[in-house]
């Protein structure tokens, strides 16, 4: 069976390996700089991440914002407390959550993490395209995720 072509004759299975391909390629070159500079992997700097702007945060406000499943964010999150980089205490109006906050120790870390990222997607995002062409990938991309979300809603 051929695989189907989207517009333009572009292999939509051309799209969907590059896009992963891509994703994977800048992951693993992320998380080495921060693994080597910081002794922190990218896989607990993005739940860092949000757990430090969302105020009250939960363990599925993490899993939401990174599209991962609540057992694996609360087992991720566990790593992380573990290290004594975040904490968990009872959540005040529901017993069956608990609220996540960084210790100082992971704040210091994560802070000290945001130059080596924010240098990494410079790196590889900003330098290899223009600003218009940031915008529109930044744009595209997110209309695919709200297409993603919209379709996954009416399946629900």
């Amino acid at each position: 069976m051929e695989a189907k072509s989207g517009p333009a004759g572009v292999g939509l299975d051309v799209v969907f390996s590059d896009l992963v391909r891509l994703e994977t390629e800048l992951w693993d070159l992320v998380d080495r700089s921060l693994r080597g500079e910081h002794d922190l992997p990218l896989s607990w700097f993005e739940p860092m991440q949000v757990i430090d702007r969302v105020p009250d945060c939960r363990v599925a406000d993490v899993a939401a914002a990174l599209s991962i499943t609540v057992g694996g964010t609360s087992k991720l999150v566990d790593r992380i407390a573990a290290a004594g980089w975040c904490t968990r205490r009872p959540h005040p109006d529901d017993g069956r959550s608990s609220i996540l906050a960084l210790t100082t120790a992971g704040r210091r870390r994560l802070t000290e993490a945001r130059d080596t990222f924010d240098d990494e997607l410079e790196t590889w995002l900003g330098a290899a395209l223009a600003s218009d062409q940031l915008v529109s990938l930044a744009s595209m991309i997110q209309q695919l995720r709200a297409h993603i979300a919209d379709r996954r809603e009416d399946d629900r």
